[in-house]
């Protein structure tokens, strides 16, 4: 009877070590599910983007077999993407979360001690009742810039832009209550306030109208013109070349009970940006790269250039 006692315990063990070893051979990253072109998730098909593959190259460099989370990102009065990266790493659901903004709001302690997970692939009832006790953030090495850009209309498309102040004069569409919108209405105290029409985020489609000659010119986050040229393909819109200088850098984010993975993780990066593979990984994806720069964690830049004019 003893005989068979220590075999069950040893049994037991083989196995939680089994389990235990497995776990270690995967890297588990949560994505969104509907960001092109850093991931894109459709149903019945396999993902895609910038973060798939740069998922695949850290988990081929760490040895690792890549797993991926898809998550609905919904943001409510109750939530926000802080909350949702805190709640998806401190259940468990991943170890990284890719594409983070780096902003010290994004960064900071929680002001709450639980929160709501966001909708992911495979959550049940229970999951979605639920609130998670959260942990600590802490960033990797950020991997790359995301700014605002200058999308130029057909009729507008030789222009040069090399500062705001260079849309003066055009037929200016922004989306209302956004950051360009705050940005080229303050610009040089309002200088550009007569070239501006404002549309509704929800309800105008604002590259469509640039598109159909409505409008010269637009201001709006690259990411998104990317994603806009990849689904259509025959558009007749173009980039600037213009970047707004201030901007934020994104990278992973895991707990701080993951220092150890981070590291490996930011060694990685380190190998995949000397060796310019990370930039060719996003010209794959269709996605305008641009490295990151300092400060690695945006402050209240913003703000300030909005309160000084946007200049």
């Amino acid at each position: 009877m003893r005989r068979l006692a220590c075999w069950t315990v040893a049994l037991l063990i083989s196995t939680a070590s089994s389990a235990a070893q497995a776990a270690g051979d995967v890297l588990r990253i949560c994505l969104d599910e509907n960001l092109p072109p850093f991931s894109l998730h459709q149903r019945g098909k396999p993902g895609n983007g910038f973060d798939v593959l740069l998922g695949q190259a850290i988990a081929d460099r760490l040895g690792k077999k890549l797993e991926i989370q898809w998550f609905e990102s919904k943001l409510d009065e109750d939530s926000s993407p802080a909350l949702e990266a805190n709640a998806l790493l401190s259940d468990g659901r991943c170890s990284l979360l890719a594409s983070y903004a780096f902003t010290q709001d994004g960064l900071v302690a929680p002001g709450v001690k639980t929160a709501k997970l966001p909708d992911f692939d495979g959550a049940t009832r229970d999951d979605r009742r639920q609130r998670i006790p959260l942990g600590t953030l802490t960033p990797s090495k950020p991997y790359m810039f995301s700014t605002l850009t200058v999308v130029l209309g057909p009729a507008a498309k030789q222009r040069q832009i090399r500062d705001i102040g260079d849309l003066a004069g055009l037929r200016l569409a922004i989306e209302s209550g956004t950051l360009a919108d705050a940005i080229l209405m303050t610009f040089d105290k309002g200088r550009l306030i007569d070239d501006i029409t404002h549309l509704i985020p929800t309800r105008d489609d604002l590259l469509g109208a640039l598109e159909q000659g409505k409008f010269d010119a637009t201001l709006l986050d690259s990411r998104r013109f990317d994603a806009y040229r990849a689904a259509h393909p025959e558009s007749k819109l173009a980039p600037s070349g213009y970047s707004y200088p201030i901007g934020v850098n994104r990278g992973y984010v895991g707990l701080s009970s993951s220092a150890e993975l981070l590291a490996a993780v930011d060694k990685s990066l380190n190998d995949l940006i000397a060796s310019g593979t990370l930039a060719d990984l996003a010209r794959s994806a269709g996605l305008t790269y641009l490295p990151p720069r300092e400060p690695a964690i945006l402050g209240d830049a913003f703000q300030k250039i909005i309160r000084s004019g946007a200049r």
